[in-house]
């Protein structure tokens, strides 16, 4: 089967391999009047993590540090006393909150060669995060998707799984104090005539007279705002990733433009947590509040 990302890795090292052998750049030198391409910016370009599939390889270690794929026999496909390399160099060094510690820590776990802890691309347990601009009521709002890879009869895709919006959030609060805002028990004797006062109630309470586990349904609420026009899409501002793949771990996964070698889409957090911890954690990331 051909390997359309092997390919794509192979025909971008040419491509530099080119470029540092034209006049002027030999031995990685170039002089302020040649192109600007030096030994630094090799590095640079080796060591940052261009794309989130090149994460997933040099996480499991299943590539070369010039971003050439191992075959499964190769010997040092996913080798736990190489592994170390990448995975010291896939994490935002900025990030204080990540102690040496602590990553040193959850190296070991993944690394451990009895028991190795490797990311599988379809294996669940990880979420996209998207944050994009729309147009509401002739203002730029921001808008927070949430999607998850859903498995199909051939391949997969990305699907929409939840939504943050600040607007229905706003129009959306229930009244904690359940004897506000209720309908009376024997108001069936009234033929629920009482319901006047539900939808003609001046300060928006009508979730209050729900079920005490009612959860506005955001989503289906967003496609709708959309159908009719009310809610018009711009533009993509930001994407992260939330995983959760290694036992008793959480990391989130951002992108990063910057100068220098930590660049690339580098784990931003990490968090050792246990199962209750993920349940809150996951409610934190989909702001979820009780």
């Amino acid at each position: 089967m051909f390997d359309f990302f092997r390919f794509r890795t192979i025909k971008k090292n040419i491509l530099i391999s080119i470029l540092l052998s034209l006049p002027g750049l030999s031995s990685f030198q170039a002089s302020a009047q040649s192109f600007p391409i030096t030994a630094d910016d090799e590095v640079s370009l080796y060591a940052s993590t261009k794309q989130v599939n090149q994460f997933f390889s040099r996480f499991n270690n299943e590539e070369s540090i010039d971003g050439i794929k191992y075959y499964d026999k190769d010997s040092l496909y996913r080798s736990s006393k190489t592994r170390s390399r990448f995975l010291n160099i896939v994490f935002d060094n900025a990030n204080q909150n990540i102690t040496d510690d602590l990553k040193q820590e959850f190296i070991k776990t993944v690394t451990n060669p009895a028991q190795p802890s490797f990311l599988n691309f379809h294996g669940g347990n990880w979420i996209a995060q998207v944050t994009a601009v729309f147009i509401w009521e002739g203002k730029e709002v921001d808008a927070t998707l949430f999607l998850k890879l859903q498995e199909e009869k051939i391949g997969s895709k990305w699907v929409i799984s939840k939504i943050k919006f600040k607007p229905f959030d706003e129009n959306f609060v229930k009244d904690t104090n359940d004897t506000k805002h209720f309908l009376h028990p024997l108001s069936h004797e009234l033929e629920f005539m009482n319901l006047y006062k539900v939808f003609h109630d001046d300060k928006n309470v009508l979730q209050d007279y729900t079920e005490r586990n009612y959860e506005p349904d955001f989503l289906t609420l967003f496609f709708y705002e959309i159908k009719k026009g009310n809610l018009k899409f711009k533009t993509v501002h930001e994407v992260k990733f939330h995983f959760f793949q290694i036992e008793g771990w959480y990391f989130e996964l951002s992108e990063f433009n910057r100068i220098g070698n930590n660049t690339g889409w580098l784990i931003s957090d990490l968090i050792k947590i246990s199962p209750k911890e993920k349940k809150l954690l996951l409610k934190n990331i989909y702001h979820k509040y009780d």
